[in-house]
């Protein structure tokens, strides 16, 4: 949390990849700075090793990638309690991520597209690539031959959702060699399909010499916008210097003259934002959430596996009022 929020304030989730930490991906893309700046707020749920050895989320397994499943389930879960805690607008709240956290972002979207008003897809691969490691892996080599409908309908059944979907952001490196440059391909189609939008751009764009295209509504309004990082391998594209210098080079968080974070905020609106009070005293949270919710910034929210001794929590009573009474306030849940 910001010291200065705004009034009815936005929420960001950011999802690190593997072998990242939450603290480092916040301090390499420069999320709270801007947070900082426009006072919306931020939840960043971390990996533990005891779900994966390498800190991924687990974005291809059935028992994680599914509503209200493990991981999916847990990141939802702490965004109730935070939208019930502190006020957030339910109507703005977003979710972004790198690689397996671009990956886990699919999965949210696809699963919760009821919940999330956009989301921005960072080296990423489309909702429902792998169902296993050894899928993963052929999966990040290259997409399969699903047509755009097919890949839709992975979205389209992941829910019962019939009302509106979240926009999308699409950012790729074209010389990424741990995620092929052709998942971003897949997960165009897969949501053009979704939003029912042709495959020709209604602007193409050349920004910091790297090719931008955007998909909009009837109205005008962007739903799909895809950005193609000349020349960057794997990782968070970011301008460290100049005006719109936003975050800290370092491994993953790569310099490219455009800043993934600024952009993404920008369009879901977070820069307009006017600071309105301070928040200066200890939320008071309820007792089962205490440890897990620190007052200052929401940082080390850890996710639990299906499989974790401890991913029975929710079903205790008081902790599943508090959750069903968070969405309900949220306007999630009847």
């Amino acid at each position: 949390m910001p010291g200065h929020v705004s009034k009815r304030p936005a929420l960001v989730v950011v999802l690190h990849g593997c072998t990242q930490t939450a603290g480092g991906y916040d301090r390499g893309s420069g999320w709270s700075t801007l947070a900082d700046e426009h006072g919306f707020l931020l939840l960043f749920p971390e990996q533990q090793r005891a779900n994966n050895p390498n800190l991924c989320f687990n974005w291809f397994s059935p028992s994680d990638n599914e509503r209200d499943r493990g991981e999916a389930l847990s990141i939802r879960q702490m965004i109730a309690a935070m939208v019930e805690t502190h006020g957030i607008d339910p109507s703005r709240i977003f979710v972004t991520g790198l690689s397996a956290g671009g990956a886990m972002t699919s999965v949210l979207l696809a699963s919760y597209p009821d919940l999330f008003a956009g989301g921005a897809i960072i080296a990423g691969l489309p909702h429902g690539s792998a169902s296993n490691v050894q899928q993963a892996l052929q999966a990040m080599r290259g997409p399969g031959p699903d047509n755009a409908k097919a890949l839709g309908d992975r979205v389209r059944g992941a829910s019962s959702h019939q009302g509106a979907w979240p926009t999308i952001s699409i950012w790729h490196g074209s010389a990424d060699p741990t995620v092929n440059v052709a998942n971003a391909d897949a997960i165009l189609a897969q949501w053009l399909s979704v939003h029912d939008l042709g495959h020709a751009p209604d602007r193409t764009e050349n920004i910091a010499g790297h090719r931008y295209r955007v998909w909009s509504d009837a109205t005008g309004r962007p739903l799909i916008e895809d950005y193609r990082i000349a020349n960057m391998g794997h990782g968070t594209p970011l301008a460290t210097t100049g005006a719109q210098a936003c975050g800290v080079a370092m491994p993953h968080m790569l310099e490219a003259g455009i800043s993934s974070t600024r952009r993404i905020a920008a369009s879901w609106g977070l820069m307009n934002d006017v600071t309105e009070h301070v928040s200066t005293q200890q939320p008071a949270y309820p007792p089962a959430e205490a440890s897990t919710l620190p007052a200052r910034r929401i940082s080390r929210l850890e996710p639990m596996s299906s499989t974790s001794p401890h991913a029975n929590v929710s079903a205790k009573a008081g902790v599943e009022k508090i959750i069903h009474d968070a969405l309900r306030a949220a306007g999630l849940m009847r």
